[in-house]
Order: C-alpha cells, then structure tokens, then sequence
C-alpha cells in the first residue's frame, strides 16, 4: 500500500474541519441510499457518532482507504448502528493484501504489503463475515469486478486457507484459497458498530 493511503492510528481523531466534512460526506450517502437503511433516521445516527468520537475517526478512515462507508443496519439487541463499506468494488486503498499477519509473516517470496486482518485492525474495523458479506449484497450489487477477503472459521485458516467472496452473474459466491495469496482485484470490506 502506497504509503500516503496508510490509515491514522486507532486513537488519533480527524480536526474539527476533516470532522465536519467527513459528516457531510456519510449524510450526503446516508440520504441517497435509503434502501441501505429503512426505518434508521440520520439523526439517531449523528447523535451516536457524536457520543462516540473514535468511531468517527475510524469511519474516516474507512472513509480514505476507499471504503465509502455507509448505514446498513441496526443491532436491535444492543441498538449499535452498523456501518459497512459500501463502494461498488472492494475499497480501492485495501488490495493486494494476503489474510493476515500470519500469512503475511510466512510469505518469503513477492510479500505483499500488509494482511487485511492487520489493516482492518489498524483502521479499527472488523472484516465482515460471509453472513454479514451477503446481508450486504442484498442492498446492492458490490464486488462485481472484483472480490474481498471474509472472516475465515479458525478450522480452515488452521489448514492454510481463507475465504473470499464476490458477486458474479447475479448471485454471490464464496471461494477459497491460501491465505497468503493477494490479488491487485482482491481487497477486503469491514464493518463498524456505533
């Protein structure tokens, strides 16, 4: 990854400008994709993200990496509002990682630059899981030229593997392969609880 598109740290907040502007950003997208989030108000949304300052910053850097961030649900056993990447493809600032840090550690030959595991933890996200990955593709068509990395079952990523999806022919699919491979159409889409 170039080293200009590296997110901040966890703890580091954006000013009071990059702020207000990321918030007009997430409004603007909130309000053009109403069928991403039926029956959750802008409002509810702000006044969370307002009590919780370090999920703005990782938003924000969802926001840099690509991501396009954007409202899909809401939590109803704990009221979180939950934020996913929802740019067409995988997020542009997040390709040609392998799985994580273990595979990345094991690369000796042509290492890419980083994991999407360890990159989703420094931006402070989570890497959506299958499920999460089609609930997603059932408010809109993502991944269709390219593909991302999902929370692989401990049993296969033990065995070397990893799972991604995409969506190709109008149905979403779910694929294997080592987990220290890494492909320039290949990224990863997170998600983040407010």
């Amino acid at each position: 990854m170039h080293p200009t598109n590296r997110p901040q740290p966890p703890d580091q907040e954006p000013s009071a400008e990059r702020r207000e502007a990321l918030l007009a950003t997430l409004q603007a997208r909130f309000e053009a994709h109403p069928e991403r989030h039926a029956g959750i108000a802008w409002v509810d949304v702000r006044a969370r993200l307002d009590a919780r300052p370090e999920r703005l910053a990782a938003l924000g850097r969802m926001e840099a990496t690509g991501g396009e961030p954007d409202v899909t649900a809401r939590d109803e056993a704990t009221g979180e509002i939950v934020f996913m990447d929802c740019a067409a493809q995988s997020p542009a600032g997040r390709r040609s990682l392998c799985f994580d840090p273990e595979a990345l550690a094991g690369r000796k030959k042509n290492p890419p630059e980083g994991s999407a595991v360890g990159m989703a933890r420094e931006i402070g996200i989570e890497l959506l899981t299958e499920a999460q990955y089609r609930a997603l593709q059932r408010v809109g068509d993502f991944d269709t030229k390219t593909s991302s990395w999902v929370a692989t079952p401990p049993g296969i990523r033990r065995l070397g593997g990893a799972l991604f999806c995409d969506r190709r022919y109008g149905a979403v699919f779910v694929y294997h392969n080592g987990a220290d491979s890494y492909y320039g159409a290949r990224g990863f889409r997170g998600l983040l609880r407010v």
